[in-house]
């Protein structure tokens, strides 16, 4: 008989700090560094998309590495080009490019099953890799999913005059609430988001998708989670609304929440690779 060590629960975790494992570079197809750091594990291995102007030094990113290491799971985090530590300029970024940074990096450092979580835009990049990777991904979680942003939540947001001053001039500076300085939106990156929009047609995802949305986001409408599980071919979609969540969700009971909804995923693929192996 074999025993072995009971895992720590989810709901008892707390991400402490700690050393950051080795980063690590590859180059993408622009010949920019793409930063990522990857830490073995268990199969699924746990790949986290960050959102627009985030990287993998993020609260939840930080996370998500604590637990998938202390739960022995493989973890792959990174930064596409223009964010973090990884090359390029983020104005010359797009939806296009950072979802080619996102399957070159886990093409070339991970070759098995995977559980993709995106956060915000990553979770547009999420959905365009699933697409990709087909059967290789075995599960996703979306943390304020943010597909077809470019169009629905920033040009429909523009004034007249924006506008005009970014067909004109290629690039406006947007207000934000998080940066005091704004940031940049060229007219290139609205164009190449017009390339990758999702959510008028079915997407053609057969994986257990869980979908966290909090209801006091001001920068992603709660609805937009409602919408993408209808979108989504899949019918092991659920959604789990936080009532008093904003876009972040990086409050320590939101992310207990993220660790749960991962231990969920984990444990339904358990149980569906022992009913296949069973006489």
């Amino acid at each position: 008989m074999t025993t072995q060590t009971a895992q720590r629960p989810v709901t008892d975790f707390v991400s402490t700090p700690v050393t950051m494992a080795k980063t690590e570079f590859i180059l993408n197809a622009a010949a920019q560094k793409l930063a990522y750091v990857f830490e073995p594990g268990r199969a699924p291995c746990v790949v986290f998309l960050s959102g627009y102007r985030s990287d993998m030094s993020g609260t939840k990113a930080q996370y998500l590495a604590d637990l998938c290491r202390a739960q022995g799971h493989a973890m792959l985090r990174f930064d596409y080009s223009g964010h973090g530590a990884s090359g390029g300029q983020f104005e010359s970024g797009s939806i296009s490019a950072w979802t080619q940074d996102a399957l070159t990096v886990i093409k070339a450092v991970v070759d098995g099953p995977l559980i993709l979580i995106g956060s915000s835009m990553g979770g547009w990049i999420m959905l365009h890799v699933a697409l990709a990777l087909g059967p290789q991904i075995s599960g996703m979680i979306g943390i304020a999913a943010a597909p077809d942003f470019t169009r629905d939540l920033m040009w429909r947001d523009l004034t007249a005059e924006q506008r005009q001053t970014l067909n004109r001039d290629g690039i406006i500076l947007l207000d934000s609430e998080h940066d005091s300085e704004g940031y940049p939106v060229t007219k290139a990156f609205i164009e190449d988001g017009e390339k990758n929009l999702l959510m008028e047609n079915p997407i053609d995802i057969h994986c257990p998708v869980r979908l966290i949305q909090g209801m006091l986001d001001t920068e992603v409408p709660w609805e937009t989670a409602v919408q993408l599980s209808q979108a989504l071919t899949t019918s092991d979609v659920r959604v789990c609304l936080v009532k008093n969540g904003d876009h972040r969700l990086s409050e320590n009971v939101q992310l207990q929440l993220l660790g749960s909804t991962l231990e969920e995923v984990l444990e339904s693929l358990n149980q569906c690779a022992e009913q296949r192996i069973r006489p």
